[in-house]
């Protein structure tokens, strides 16, 4: 089993907290055109599909996936394009009106903390129509760690070249109001022809529902973790984006086709913790609300870091970690790699204070209760709940 431990230093470096981040608001083709010339972009953790040159990184370090974050004013839109890999909203603040389809026509509006996953290969485009006249927020997840970049829809870079605004064939953006040069037309990215943009497949608005989950649509599992019946801790999980790492049987997420990542919720109640653990894929967590205490390493190695609302944290594969929440209930987003039901190995005390309660893993790896289990059941079972 690969055993990492982080400095403090290390610890620190995978943290980004909301004073952390840098916007850019060149990223895009549509930076100037008006309502959407108010766009700051940003990207946490890989590059994502910025085609800005100066576009600053938080986390360059390849995760399997990358995560970024719009902010955007009341009004400002941004506009249709289409993704090749797949693209995850995490609606952090305000209410966001989503459009898709050849030219945008359907809409839906969603709300904070709605998570929507749009499919790959159709146009989408979105505005924030928060009732505030703040900025909003949403976070992106986004497939591979490679995406390709992005395709506009012709009307849009028809519009761009008005402000002098062109894509190189490579994706990056030429600005000629910024000294940039005109390559040939051979070297530009050349629009989609109406007869590709006709065989798009066509999402209804009802499929579309089917491919997020609101606040309310949340069904927390309160079995979703072996420590959680452990006095003090008590972690809930509920899945989103396939099956993560609950522990729960009777778990099972709202949106299972492939993404090349997993989503699940995670919420633990004010001074409670999720208890010593590991996992074998590298995870990112991303604190909607609350504090959250990251205590990384086994005893006698601790480093801990403190992540308030709106921070991103990478945590790296085969390290050890436990959180705890500060300040009220903590909610936050983890997302990790891979489309597998993720393996959560457990600290040796954890098991033995469990198993003290009637509480093991079956050897399934779900939680069950221990005198129910014939030994070689349980034995079993210890075998994917702890490995040295």
């Amino acid at each position: 089993m690969q055993n990492v431990t982080l400095t403090q230093q290390e610890a620190h470096r995978r943290l980004v907290r909301p004073e952390d981040r840098v916007s850019c608001s060149v990223a895009f083709i549509d930076c100037k055109l008006p309502g959407s010339h108010l766009k700051q972009n940003y990207s946490f953790i890989g590059p994502g599909v910025t085609q800005s040159a100066s576009q600053v990184v938080n986390i360059p370090e390849p995760h399997g996936f990358n995560i970024g974050a719009a902010a955007m004013p009341k009004g400002v839109t941004n506009n249709l394009h289409l993704h090749f890999t797949a693209e995850v909203f995490l609606i952090h603040e305000g209410n966001w009106r989503f459009r898709w389809g050849a030219n945008g026509e359907h809409e839906a509006e969603f709300s904070a903390p709605a998570i929507l996953s749009i499919p790959t290969w159709i146009f989408r485009g979105f505005t924030n129509v928060s009732p505030q006249d703040t900025s909003g927020m949403v976070f992106t997840v986004l497939g591979g760690n490679n995406t390709g970049g992005i395709i506009w829809h012709p009307s849009i870079l028809e519009a761009a070249r008005e402000y002098g605004l062109y894509l190189s064939r490579d994706n990056m953006l030429i600005d000629l109001e910024a000294g940039d040069v005109l390559p040939d037309k051979a070297d530009l990215l050349q629009p989609l022809g109406a007869e590709h943009i006709a065989a798009l497949r066509d999402y209804s608005i009802e499929e579309m529902s089917q491919r997020a989950v609101t606040g309310d649509q949340r069904k927390w599992s309160e079995n979703a973790l072996l420590d959680s019946i452990l006095p003090g801790h008590g972690g809930e999980l509920a899945p989103v984006i396939g099956y993560g790492m609950s522990q729960d049987r009777n778990s099972a997420p709202p949106i299972h086709n492939p993404h090349g990542f997993t989503v699940e919720w995670l919420r633990i109640q004010d001074q409670h913790r999720v208890g010593l653990h590991c996992c074998q894929d590298i995870q990112v967590l991303m604190v909607f609300k609350g504090t959250l205490e990251v205590t990384f390493n086994r005893r006698g190695e601790e480093v801990t870091i403190m992540a308030e609302e709106g921070s991103v944290i990478s945590v790296p594969a085969g390290s050890w970690r436990q959180y705890r929440a500060l300040d009220g209930v903590m909610e936050a987003t983890l997302t990790t790699q891979g489309d597998q039901r993720k393996r959560v190995i457990w600290d040796q005390e954890i098991i033995k204070q469990a198993l003290e309660m009637d509480c093991c893993l079956d050897p399934d790896g779900y939680v069950a209760k221990a005198s129910l289990l014939p030994a070689t059941a349980r034995r079993a079972g210890e075998k994917i709940a702890y490995a040295d």
